[in-house]
Parts: structure tokens; C-alpha cells; sequence
């Protein structure tokens, strides 16, 4: 018995698809709202991101193994908290 409920479905559905044009699937015009929308935000996004770039100054400081072998030769006792050891 079930074999010929598949077979009633089948048949009533299969019509139903042929209906529709393969041909003229489309995204349709909230596709393209959608679309114009993620532009719109990357784009603003972006504007914003160089506007933010702009304000950086960016300076180089000493590397790091340098600096911090001049700062500990130039660190005095009294200088160090309680209780640190000198490293």
C-alpha cells in the first residue's frame, strides 16, 4: 500500500515542478536590496576604517632586548619596590 501513495505524490508533484522555467531562476529584486545593502555597509565600513587610519601615529620604539638590558643596568635599589629582587 504504500507504493502507491509514493506514486500518487510523485505524480501530483511532478507537474507542479515543470511549471517552473529553469531558465528563468532569478535572485529577484531583494536579491539585489540584499546585495546593494552589504555594498552600502562595506562601504561605509571602509570610509570610517580610513578615517581611523589617519589619526595613527605610529612610532617605532627600541627593540625590546635593548631596552630592557639598558633599563636594568640603570635601575637603582631604592628605586625597586619592596620585596622585588633584582632581576
Amino acid at each position: 500500500m504504500m507504493s502507491s501513495t509514493s506514486t500518487l505524490a510523485v505524480t501530483h508533484l511532478v507537474p507542479l515542478a515543470k511549471e517552473l522555467d529553469e531558465n528563468k531562476v532569478t535572485p529577484g529584486v531583494l536579491g539585489f536590496i540584499v546585495f546593494a545593502l552589504i555594498g552600502g555597509a562595506v562601504w561605509l565600513l571602509m570610509k570610517s576604517m580610513n578615517k581611523h587610519m589617519k589619526k595613527v601615529d605610529f612610532e617605532e620604539g627600541p627593540e625590546p632586548a635593548k631596552a630592557s638590558a639598558g633599563t636594568a643596568a640603570s635601575t637603582a635599589p631604592a628605586d625597586r619596590p619592596k620585596g622585588e629582587s633584582p632581576a
